[in-house]
């Protein structure tokens, strides 16, 4: 009986071996990344219609499938808890059924998934729970168990087609201790990709025989953050000096790339589902012989109507959350404000920050580029305008010379010394982009922090470092640079988001926690939601508390640079 057991093992292994060799195989493979959200053909945030969506991606896989039929891999990587109230409302309202991103996951049969940041930044309760309800492998090689010393989720999974083994190795940046508490991922650790990724090449080419080698990092092209210990980008790196990839599928900076280094296909297909990254490979005898990378843009791909039907409950009820009248304003307010001057869109969050922590100053950012909140009745989609992200209220202790520094920072993000009058203000971007959050800026817009409880001036005839001059407190006393201060500030920055408190005030990263002093217990939208149902009628207003110098320069060239971002 063994004897027979061992020649039918034999003849299988032989056969498969002719079949490998007898045919060639073609495996397609599709990514969506950084999908924030976007399931429906409907922004929630805006209430109208939106570009892209999983419904119209769904449209384009059920094409694929049916040309390619079980060649065809679905992955995605990452960032999809966060982004619309749809993912709010799953996460932290309706939290008693299926999350809504792992419902429509499933529902499209996707085959692999790995996290992103925003998908931790949630906390344990909402994305442990995504992961068990999510049915396909759910991918983290570098996020590590702590008490175990092995990944908190699986390191990889092997997919078979037609004999062809496909090995998907997902990764998530390291860099999650720079924007996050350590609330929001106790009993993990983030390890670095790079030798990560070479301990698990040669497991995936001894231990398991893949045809192909595919990377899902949710890492960036390059740049970003930079440690000692790890890089926050590196999927350029990782074409560049590991060996063993045949294809690199990332995302995260939100950057349409499609380009081969080393021979290595590497596709980002940038954000909110108006993309896919796809490559269709060609294996015979077990090998690589024909690779091709491609963008597909989805938004003209018909919405998929099954795919709205299935979900139509849920998107009644998100309708309805967001329908929800909280208050009424009796003027408009613009983020287009932010960026030009004190305005009121900043200046309402300001308020709160300070009202809550009784803080002496205030940082605050614009969380999205170009948003309106238009006069009238407001409503609590228009709450996701005015505060983009789940982050929460933090106080930290900071100096006086501290404050000025990390003011000192944003402003050199943000504009530009000016040599002559006819200089431009702002820093403008050299390369085209889609990312919503930078159009028009060199520099990512939610680090462009500005401060209330005091007066200041900006000169921007200064040098970088020499922009800032703190005149006084708002309510008249004193600034002095030596004197310790309570400041109140978002949760991704009070953690070291975007390097001003670290790089800008020049505060190490490993002793920020120690200066922390208050963590709300939820989410600034949430106590921005408070403030403007206990008002009632609320007349935003700027607190026109500094403004750039010198005005003559300043006013003409500000008026000239909006005119060139908004084309207003």
């Amino acid at each position: 009986m063994k004897k027979t057991a061992v020649l039918l093992a034999l003849m299988c292994l032989t056969m498969t071996a002719m079949a490998k060799s007898s045919k060639t195989v073609t495996i397609q493979l599709i990514e969506t990344s950084d999908v924030h959200g976007a399931f429906f053909p409907y922004n929630f945030i805006e209430r109208k219609p939106m570009a892209g969506s999983m419904a119209r991606v769904s449209t384009y896989l059920k094409r694929q499938r049916k040309a390619y039929g079980k060649n065809v891999i679905v992955l995605d990587n990452g960032d999809i808890l966060q982004g619309q109230p749809t993912c709010y409302f799953t996460n932290f309202v309706k939290t008693d059924v299926p999350n809504i991103a792992a419902e429509v996951i499933n529902y499209m049969q996707f085959d692999a998934e790995t996290f992103g940041n925003h998908d931790i930044e949630p906390g344990h309760a909402v994305y442990d729970k995504w992961i068990k309800e999510v049915k396909c492998p759910m991918l983290g090689a570098n996020i590590i168990d702590t008490k175990t010393g092995k990944p908190y989720v699986k390191p990889y999974t092997i997919i078979q087609r037609e004999g062809v083994r496909v090995a998907i190795l997902g990764m998530l940046t390291p860099a999650i201790p720079n924007w996050l508490n350590e609330s929001l991922w106790t009993g993990l650790r983030f390890d670095e990709m790079i030798g990560c990724a070479r301990k698990y090449i040669k497991i995936l080419k001894e231990k398991e025989k893949a045809d192909i080698i595919v990377g899902l990092f949710h890492s960036g092209w390059d740049g970003g953050i930079v440690t000692p210990d790890y890089e926050e980008d590196v999927a350029k790196k990782m074409a560049e000096v590991v060996d063993g990839f045949d294809v690199i599928f990332f995302g995260h900076d939100h950057q349409e790339r499609n380009t081969t280094v080393n021979g290595v296909v590497c596709l980002d297909p940038s954000n909110a589902a108006r993309k896919v990254a796809q490559c269709t490979i060609k294996v015979q005898n077990g090998k690589v012989v024909e690779k091709k990378g491609e963008i597909i843009d989805v938004t003209n791909e018909a919405i998929d109507e099954d795919f709205m039907r299935h979900f139509k409950s849920q998107i009644d009820d998100v309708r309805q959350y967001v329908e929800r009248q909280i208050g009424t304003f009796t003027t408009p307010m613009s983020s287009r404000d932010a960026f030009f001057g004190s305005a009121a869109f900043i200046d309402y969050i300001h308020e709160l920050q300070l009202e809550e922590t009784h803080a002496d100053v205030s940082f605050t950012a614009p969380l999205t580029f170009d948003s309106e909140i238009k006069a009238g009745p407001v409503y609590m989609s228009d709450m996701f305008k005015l505060y983009r992200y789940e982050n929460k209220i933090y106080t930290l202790r900071m100096t006086g010379e501290e404050i000025r520094r990390h003011l000192e920072m944003s402003y050199d993000l943000w504009v530009n010394t000016m040599k002559s009058p006819d200089d431009h203000i702002m820093q403008f971007s050299t390369r085209t982009t889609n990312d919503q959050q930078r159009l028009g800026f060199k520099n990512l817009t939610f680090n462009f922090d500005t401060a209330a409880g005091i007066d200041y001036v900006v000169d921007v005839t200064k040098p970088d470092g020499q922009k800032v001059h703190i005149l006084q407190f708002s309510d008249g006393r004193p600034f002095d640079e030596k004197a310790w201060y309570t400041v109140a500030m978002n949760s991704y920055r009070g953690n070291g988001g975007g390097e001003l408190l670290t790089h800008g005030a020049g505060i190490p990263l490993d002793s920020i926690p120690g200066r922390i002093t208050y963590m709300s217990d939820l989410d600034q939208r949430h106590y921005l939601t408070q403030k403007i149902e206990r008002e009632g009628t609320v007349t935003p207003k700027a607190l026109n508390n500094w403004r750039f110098i010198p005005d003559a320069w300043a006013r003409p060239a500000l008026a000239r640079d909006r005119k060139l971002i908004f084309k207003e």
